[in-house]
C-alpha cells in the first residue's frame, strides 16, 4: 500500500473531489478530522494544552476553543511552535492507526487530505504521490465570493494568506483541473483513480509484511515442534 497525499486551497473544490474518490470506493483519511479528534477532552493532547495555554482556552463543556487558541498563536511562533509540538506527533500516530486499518483491508493506496501538505512538508516524505486540486485565481475568487457571501477585497485576503495554488500545482505530481465544468473535473478523477490502482508501488510493502509474517510462522512451527512433546 502506498500513501497519496492530496491538497488543494480555499474554494478550489478539494472536498468535492474527495467525495468523488469516496465514491469510487477509495480509502481516505482526513487529518483536518484527526487534528480535531486528538485535541478532544480525555487525550493527552488536550491536557497539555491546557498545562500549556491556560484553562481560557477551553469552552464551558471543557473543549477546545479554536478561536480563542488560535487568537493566541497568531503572529506568534513561539506558541505555535508549542502547540505543533503537542498536536503533531498525535496526529501522526492517529494517521498511522488510520492508515494500517485500511492496509489490513486490502487497500492498494490511502489518500490522506491534507490542507497544509506543501506548507509545513513534514509529511511529504511519506507520500509517494500528491495531488493538487487547482483552479486558476479568477474562478476561485469568483467561488469563495458567491460561497461565503463575502466582498472581493475580502475574499482576496483570504486567498492572499494560504500559499497559491499555482506554487502547489508546480509541487504536485498530479494536478486536477476544476477551472471549468465538474464533468470536466470529474472525469480526470476517475481517471488519476485507474491510473493509481494500476500501480504496483504496493507490493514491496505488502510482500514485505507477508514475507515477515511466514517468517513468524515458521518460527512458531519450530519452537512448537521443538517444546511440545513427541506423540
Amino acid at each position: 500500500m502506498f500513501l497519496v497525499g492530496l491538497t488543494g486551497g480555499i474554494a478550489s473544490g478539494k472536498s468535492s473531489v474527495i467525495q468523488v474518490f469516496q465514491q469510487l470506493g477509495c480509502a481516505v483519511v482526513d487529518v483536518d478530522v484527526i487534528a480535531r479528534h486528538v485535541v478532544q477532552p480525555g487525550y493527552p493532547a488536550h491536557r497539555r494544552i491546557v498545562e500549556a495555554f491556560g484553562t481560557e482556552v477551553l469552552l464551558e463543556n471543557g473543549n477546545i476553543d479554536r478561536k480563542v487558541l488560535g487568537d493566541l498563536i497568531f503572529n506568534q511562533p513561539d506558541r505555535r511552535h508549542l502547540l505543533n509540538t503537542i498536536t503533531h506527533p498525535e496526529i501522526r500516530k492517529e494517521m498511522m492507526k488510520e492508515t494500517f486499518k485500511y492496509f489490513l483491508r486490502g487497500y492498494r493506496y490511502v489518500i490522506l487530505d491534507i490542507p497544509l501538505l506543501f506548507e509545513t512538508k513534514k509529511l511529504l516524505k511519506y507520500m509517494k504521490h500528491t495531488v493538487v486540486v487547482y483552479c486558476d485565481r479568477d474562478t476561485q475568487l469568483a467561488r469563495l465570493m458567491r460561497r461565503n457571501h463575502l466582498n472581493r477585497e475580502d475574499a482576496e485576503a483570504r486567498i492572499k494568506a494560504q500559499l497559491p495554488l499555482k506554487d502547489k500545482a508546480r509541487m504536485a505530481h498530479h494536478v486536477l483541473d476544476n477551472s471549468g465544468e465538474w464533468s470536466v473535473t470529474k472525469r480526470q478523477v476517475i481517471l488519476l483513480h485507474a491510473e493509481l490502482e494500476r500501480s504496483l508501488e504496493y507490493l514491496p510493502l505488502r510482500l514485505g509484511v507477508l514475507t515477515g509474517l511466514a517468517g513468524i510462522a515458521g518460527l512458531l512451527y519450530l519452537l512448537a515442534r521443538y517444546l511440545l512433546p513427541s506423540p
